[in-house]
């Protein structure tokens, strides 16, 4: 009987011993999300356990981490992250210096991002002599100069007649909030909507419902993460949990839950947001972007506008299904 009972334990103990090597020697990987409507669909899907649900099917260990825009794009182009929730605009400089996969257009901004003015400037001849007069604080470098600029451009208006002020954006806002001396702010959501329930004289002058389609978020692997082993898997794990919370969204409670990933937003306000920023709620629609007659126009217009003003000091090579490039956009994890 002891020699029973030694040999069901010995048998136990390498059964155990087994499943903590497989478990240890799963690839792990990250993804660094910041606070945006479609982007915090990723923080929904790590506490609706849908995150370990997919890692469990797809055998690899996957972290969710949330910070602030800037210090995503810094995680990502020093490598501490594998893939990071960025825009087409802002994902060109990173992949100067580490190949990119963009696998997953997640939304579009149609009024997300905008100019919030201390103004009661209506017509264009006073909205020129206003910012004229008037420096606008922004992420300079970044999404939020692209839309200044663009609609500018839009409106009939030069901007290289204005002056655009480095400054984090949740600064910006929280300076006009508090009754600092800002009086414009290129900010996006939630900012947008607080300023101007916030501050009952700011106005918004224009937004990105201006350049429909030309803003467009996205999650991009590093080309060096998705080869490695379990690499195609951590995709496929961003890319089912992204459509599975989305499938969830046509309740109230489903907008709360991704409000309290988005500045505890209410359903209401989640609602409007969403208005804001279009999801592409199914691979169809993912396919849809990439595969557009109008992207590529787009990436050439966006690409121009980072070599004029300096963001690239040299041209990024680009293009849907071209793993070559510095930039590849993939539509093989849609399909």
């Amino acid at each position: 009987m002891r020699y029973v009972a030694l040999t069901l334990l010995l048998a136990v103990t390498a059964m155990f011993s087994a499943c903590s090597r497989n478990n240890s020697s799963e690839p792990t990987f990250t993804l660094a999300w910041s606070e945006y409507p479609s982007w915090s669909v990723f923080g929904v899907a790590k506490d609706m356990g849908v995150l370990d649900e997919l890692c469990r099917k797809h055998g690899v260990k996957v972290e969710f981490k949330l910070a602030d825009y800037d210090t995503c794009i810094t995680m990502y182009g020093s490598s501490t992250a594998d893939a990071v929730c960025i825009t087409n605009i802002d994902a060109l400089k990173p992949a100067l210096s580490r190949k990119s996969v963009a696998i997953l257009p997640t939304s579009t901004s149609a009024g997300g991002d905008a100019l919030v003015a201390l103004t009661s400037a209506k017509t264009k001849e006073e909205v020129d002599a206003f910012l004229r007069a008037t420096p606008v604080y922004g992420l300079e470098k970044s999404v939020s100069e692209y839309a200044f600029y663009r609609c500018c451009e839009k409106s009939g208006l030069d901007p290289s007649r204005y002056k655009f002020v480095n400054m984090d954006p949740a600064a910006a806002a929280t300076a006009m909030q508090t009754g600092g001396d800002i009086k414009a702010i290129m900010v996006w959501n939630p900012f947008v909507l607080q300023t101007l329930r916030t501050v009952p004289k700011a106005t918004r002058l224009f937004d990105s419902s201006l350049i429909p389609g030309e803003i467009i978020d996205m999650v991009v692997v590093g080309n060096d993460s998705l080869h490695k082993p379990g690499g195609d898997r951590f995709a496929k794990v961003i890319v089912e949990a992204y459509y599975r919370v989305n499938g969830m969204l046509t309740t109230d409670k489903a907008y709360v839950a991704l409000g309290s990933k988005f500045c505890n937003l209410g359903a209401t306000d989640m609602r409007q947001c969403c208005q804001e920023t279009r999801f592409f709620g199914t691979p169809q629609q993912g396919l849809a972007v990439f595969e557009s007659a109008e992207f590529g126009p787009v990436m050439q217009r966006v690409h121009g506008f980072c070599k004029q003003r300096g963001i690239l000091q040299q041209d990024v090579t680009y293009g849907v299904n071209q793993p070559g490039a510095n930039l590849n956009f993939s539509t093989t994890f849609l399909r």
